[in-house]
């Protein structure tokens, strides 16, 4: 029996039918169950496709099912068109600053934006292969596609299947959370998940919400030619990462135009005319933006809904599955990994989890996913990087810390490239090299911050950096400077006090 074809994608173009054929093919025939699975992964993001494709490379059964579309968020409405998007805007971007360079371009930059969308979809259904049904299927997974239901604290229903397990993974993601802002369902608007089907550049857009998702689409739209309004109850973007990271972002938006209501809270939607309009108020006042598009992004809501957990006794919250440090659920059988369980709400962490979850599960194994160094990143221009623990989280834990920063201004290449408005600062233990965090903002920051992690994962001091050769120039090498920073510091009087009699002698 083949399964019924629910899912739709929008535009349905021919990259949108190649990603759906991949992701959730409408043909697709569920396999009928044979015995017990090693490992039933339930949701097809990240954590689970690594869940399930890991059990069978190492020689077990394993069973992936999804109820909407192979690849989770990650390919569908995060990571892999939303950076499609950005590379888009910052060509758009770099095509206008080109006289900062000596070239000049005759006439105005018009952007194509139903050709950039295409250009995404078209990309993101090429990567949909990595993540297909069909591929997964041809590896040794069993791939079931619809909705998975639990039936007791061993087996798992879908389309009428029962699939028993040893262990199983949820790895469920989450979903845009609505804020409850008075007429907003009424006057409509968009999400992650509804903002890579746009064939028309919206002429205003009203972003809600000034975290990563906010900020990276915020600037990708100004630069394609959008008014751009971004509102935030905080006191400023990215108000999770060190002020003075976020300042840089927050000035650079203000060069570009966007429009900052920062401190200000959404009293209401409406529509206005023909266009949606938001009503927001500061310190008592209230002011309406008109808009042609909101897009309301918030933060994320865990997907826990109708797997019946309670009949498998997996305890949870609407802030997601409940997880021991090894990931383990209140059912000793069951795991959990990724967005509906971790407040890292990212790709890579996801899969980090994944792993765990599969030694913990299969192989009695007892890691610890507090012992990850998990780095993020917020791709705008220029991106913000961090790793670790910040200066207010070392107070607020009573931790004792050195800082070293150093301004990308202070780089070469940074300075040639025309992308000196950054900063990297590593925090280290008091007195020590043992690395605690680090923040980076530069052009490719995301990029940089894999240096520091490799330091933090293998407990390496901040002293090896030092003994390191970079290429120059590369603006990598902002790392470098710190870390021989860092090394001055050990040279204390003492020491210097000997080396100078040591080179004294030896004349």
């Amino acid at each position: 029996m083949k399964t019924s074809n629910a899912v739709d994608v929008s535009p349905r173009d021919e990259h949108n039918l190649a990603l759906l054929q991949n992701a959730h093919p409408g043909d697709w025939t569920n396999p009928t169950p044979h015995g017990r699975y090693n490992l039933v992964a339930i949701g097809a993001g990240t954590a689970g496709l690594i869940s399930a494709i890991g059990t069978v490379g190492l020689g077990g059964r394993a069973a992936l099912v999804e109820r909407h579309l192979l690849g989770g968020d990650c390919l569908n409405y995060g990571c892999v068109p939303s950076k499609a998007l950005i590379r888009a805007a910052r060509a758009a971007h770099e095509v206008r600053r080109a006289g900062k360079f000596g070239l000049r371009i005759s006439g105005l930059l018009e952007v194509d934006f139903p050709a950039v969308m295409e250009r995404m979809r078209r990309l993101r259904a090429g990567i949909s292969h990595h993540d297909s049904a069909q591929r997964f299927a041809g590896l040794g997974v069993d791939v079931y596609l619809g909705e998975a239901k639990f039936t007791g604290p061993k087996t798992v229903e879908v389309d009428g299947r029962l699939l028993p397990f040893s262990r199983a993974v949820i790895a469920t993601g989450a979903r845009a959370a609505v804020p409850p802002i008075d007429g907003l369902e009424e006057t409509g608007f968009l999400t992650n998940e509804t903002i890579f089907s746009l064939t028309r550049l919206p002429g205003r857009l009203v972003v809600i919400g000034g975290g990563p998702i906010g900020s990276e689409m915020a600037q990708s739209f100004r630069r394609f030619g959008s008014e751009v309004h971004l509102i935030d109850r905080a006191a400023s973007i990215l108000g999770r990462e060190d002020p003075e990271a976020s300042a840089i972002v927050r000035a650079q938006f203000e060069r570009e135009g966007i429009h900052l209501h920062l401190r200000c809270s959404v009293v209401r939607a409406e529509r206005t005319g023909d266009s949606p309009s938001v009503v927001i108020e500061r310190d008592g006042k209230q002011q309406k933006i008109i808009a042609d598009r909101i897009l309301v992004a918030v933060g994320r809501k865990a997907n826990v809904e109708g797997l019946n957990l309670q009949a498998a006794d997996v305890e949870f919250t609407p802030h997601g599955v409940d997880v021991n440090d090894r990931l383990q659920t209140t059912n000793p059988r069951i795991y959990a990994a990724g967005d509906v369980c971790s407040k890292y709400q990212f790709t890579h962490a996801a899969d980090a989890m994944a792993r765990i979850c599969i030694q913990n599960a299969l192989f009695l194994g007892r890691k610890k996913a507090s012992a990850l160094v998990i780095p993020r990143c917020t791709y705008t221009d220029p991106e913000l990087a961090h790793v670790g623990l910040t200066p207010r989280e070392a107070r607020e834990q009573g931790i004792e810390i050195d800082s070293f920063p150093r301004e990308l201004a202070d780089v070469d290449r940074a300075v040639l490239d025309g992308e000196d408005a950054g900063l990297a600062v590593v925090h280290t233990a008091k007195g020590k090299g043992t690395v605690l965090g680090a923040t980076i903002v530069a052009a490719h920051a995301g990029e940089m911050i894999g240096e520091i992690t490799l330091l933090m994962a293998n407990k390496l001091p901040l002293g090896k950096l030092a003994g390191t050769i970079h290429c120059y120039p590369t603006q990598v090498e902002v790392l470098k400077r710190i870390a021989d920073a860092y090394s001055r510091t050990r040279l204390t009087p003492r020491i210097a006090g000997w080396m100078k009699t040591w080179l004294a002698w030896r004349r």
